[in-house]
Protein backbone atom coordinates (compact mmCIF):
# COMPACT_ATOMS: atom_id res chain seq x y z
CA UNK A 1 0.00 0.00 0.00
CA UNK A 2 1.05 3.09 -0.81
CA UNK A 3 2.30 6.34 1.34
CA UNK A 4 0.74 9.47 0.72
CA UNK A 5 1.58 13.24 1.43
CA UNK A 6 -0.24 15.57 3.16
CA UNK A 7 -1.29 17.79 0.17
CA UNK A 8 -2.24 15.07 -1.82
CA UNK A 9 -5.80 15.02 -0.60
CA UNK A 10 -5.28 18.73 1.16
CA UNK A 11 -8.41 21.00 -0.31
CA UNK A 12 -10.05 24.57 0.06
CA UNK A 13 -13.41 24.68 -0.66
CA UNK A 14 -15.35 28.77 -0.69
CA UNK A 15 -18.69 29.35 -0.81
CA UNK A 16 -20.66 31.92 -0.41
CA UNK A 17 -23.50 32.31 2.48
CA UNK A 18 -26.80 33.02 1.33
CA UNK A 19 -30.14 33.53 3.37
CA UNK A 20 -31.02 29.91 2.76
CA UNK A 21 -28.36 29.55 4.81
CA UNK A 22 -29.02 31.96 7.68
CA UNK A 23 -31.49 32.74 11.13
CA UNK A 24 -33.75 35.89 10.73
CA UNK A 25 -30.79 37.78 12.29
CA UNK A 26 -28.53 37.12 9.14
CA UNK A 27 -26.53 34.83 11.36
CA UNK A 28 -25.17 31.73 9.10
CA UNK A 29 -26.63 28.69 10.90
CA UNK A 30 -23.81 26.29 13.18
CA UNK A 31 -25.24 23.41 11.26
CA UNK A 32 -24.96 24.73 7.71
CA UNK A 33 -21.22 25.08 8.68
CA UNK A 34 -21.18 21.69 10.44
CA UNK A 35 -22.01 20.19 7.32
CA UNK A 36 -19.79 22.05 5.34
CA UNK A 37 -17.32 20.91 7.35
CA UNK A 38 -18.25 16.83 7.54
CA UNK A 39 -18.50 17.22 3.80
CA UNK A 40 -15.07 19.21 2.98
CA UNK A 41 -13.14 16.16 5.70
CA UNK A 42 -15.14 13.65 3.97
CA UNK A 43 -13.78 14.73 0.42
CA UNK A 44 -10.29 14.74 1.90
CA UNK A 45 -10.43 11.32 3.57
CA UNK A 46 -11.41 9.90 0.38
CA UNK A 47 -8.93 11.32 -1.94
CA UNK A 48 -6.34 10.33 0.87
CA UNK A 49 -7.90 6.66 1.29
CA UNK A 50 -9.04 6.35 -2.51
CA UNK A 51 -12.28 4.38 -1.44
CA UNK A 52 -15.87 5.80 0.36
CA UNK A 53 -15.37 6.96 4.27
CA UNK A 54 -18.01 7.30 6.99
CA UNK A 55 -17.56 10.20 9.79
CA UNK A 56 -16.80 8.34 13.06
CA UNK A 57 -16.40 11.09 14.95
CA UNK A 58 -16.04 14.75 15.49
CA UNK A 59 -13.66 15.24 18.29
CA UNK A 60 -13.77 18.99 18.76
CA UNK A 61 -15.90 21.83 16.61
CA UNK A 62 -15.56 25.55 17.98
CA UNK A 63 -17.05 28.42 16.84
CA UNK A 64 -14.92 31.60 16.99
CA UNK A 65 -16.93 34.05 15.14
CA UNK A 66 -19.89 34.20 13.33
CA UNK A 67 -20.59 33.90 9.84
CA UNK A 68 -23.18 36.37 7.83
CA UNK A 69 -25.06 36.20 4.64
CA UNK A 70 -22.53 37.24 1.95
CA UNK A 71 -19.43 35.99 3.53
CA UNK A 72 -17.49 33.79 1.38
CA UNK A 73 -16.80 30.90 3.84
CA UNK A 74 -13.49 29.08 3.12
CA UNK A 75 -12.88 25.27 4.48
CA UNK A 76 -9.13 24.64 4.51
CA UNK A 77 -8.97 20.68 5.20
CA UNK A 78 -6.03 18.19 5.65
CA UNK A 79 -5.33 14.83 6.72
CA UNK A 80 -3.06 15.10 10.37
CA UNK A 81 -3.26 11.23 11.11
CA UNK A 82 -3.46 7.77 9.70
CA UNK A 83 -4.31 4.91 12.30
CA UNK A 84 -4.84 1.23 10.05
CA UNK A 85 -8.16 1.97 8.66
CA UNK A 86 -9.03 5.42 9.87
CA UNK A 87 -8.12 9.04 9.44
CA UNK A 88 -8.14 12.29 11.51
CA UNK A 89 -8.73 15.25 9.45
CA UNK A 90 -8.58 19.12 11.07
CA UNK A 91 -10.87 21.76 9.06
CA UNK A 92 -10.22 25.36 9.70
CA UNK A 93 -13.19 27.66 8.61
CA UNK A 94 -12.81 31.07 7.51
CA UNK A 95 -15.36 34.31 6.76
CA UNK A 96 -14.25 36.71 4.53
CA UNK A 97 -16.30 40.17 3.58
CA UNK A 98 -15.36 39.88 0.15
CA UNK A 99 -16.20 43.98 -0.54
CA UNK A 100 -14.19 44.51 2.72
CA UNK A 101 -11.43 41.94 2.71
CA UNK A 102 -11.86 41.04 6.51
CA UNK A 103 -11.28 37.63 7.20
CA UNK A 104 -12.25 36.02 10.37
CA UNK A 105 -11.45 32.55 11.73
CA UNK A 106 -14.93 31.42 12.44
CA UNK A 107 -14.49 27.69 13.56
CA UNK A 108 -11.82 24.35 13.53
CA UNK A 109 -12.82 20.78 13.89
CA UNK A 110 -11.20 17.61 14.17
CA UNK A 111 -12.92 14.70 12.57
CA UNK A 112 -12.50 10.60 12.43
CA UNK A 113 -13.15 9.34 9.31
CA UNK A 114 -13.19 5.20 8.44
CA UNK A 115 -12.50 3.91 4.87
CA UNK A 116 -15.01 1.56 3.81
CA UNK A 117 -14.38 -1.77 1.49
CA UNK A 118 -16.33 -2.81 -1.08
CA UNK A 119 -18.71 -4.71 1.55
CA UNK A 120 -19.05 -2.15 3.51
CA UNK A 121 -16.25 -3.29 6.13
CA UNK A 122 -13.06 -1.36 7.43
CA UNK A 123 -10.32 -0.61 4.73
CA UNK A 124 -6.43 -0.32 5.45
CA UNK A 125 -5.33 3.42 4.47
CA UNK A 126 -2.16 4.66 2.73
CA UNK A 127 0.07 6.02 5.78
CA UNK A 128 1.02 9.52 5.65
CA UNK A 129 3.96 11.52 4.93
CA UNK A 130 4.17 14.75 7.46
CA UNK A 131 6.66 17.22 5.26
CA UNK A 132 6.98 20.62 6.66
CA UNK A 133 7.25 21.14 10.35
CA UNK A 134 3.59 22.18 10.61
CA UNK A 135 2.46 18.85 9.27
CA UNK A 136 4.49 16.92 11.56
CA UNK A 137 3.08 18.82 14.54
CA UNK A 138 -0.23 18.49 13.32
CA UNK A 139 0.52 14.72 13.33
CA UNK A 140 2.18 14.86 16.79
CA UNK A 141 -0.70 16.67 18.14
CA UNK A 142 -3.70 14.35 16.38
CA UNK A 143 -1.79 11.20 17.58
CA UNK A 144 -1.89 12.39 21.27
CA UNK A 145 -5.80 12.81 20.80
CA UNK A 146 -6.03 9.14 19.08
CA UNK A 147 -4.77 7.73 22.31
CA UNK A 148 -7.07 9.79 24.59
CA UNK A 149 -10.20 8.78 22.35
CA UNK A 150 -8.62 5.54 22.61
CA UNK A 151 -8.52 5.59 26.32
CA UNK A 152 -12.43 7.24 27.49
CA UNK A 153 -13.47 3.91 24.95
Amino acid sequence: MDKKFVHDSTITIVQQMTHQDANLAGNVHGGTIMKLIDNTGGIVASRHSGCLVVTASIDRLDFHSPVYVGDLLRLKASVNFVGTTSMEVGVRVEAENFITGVVRHTASAYLTYVALGEKGNPKKVPALIPETDEEIRRNKEAEQRRKKRLLEK
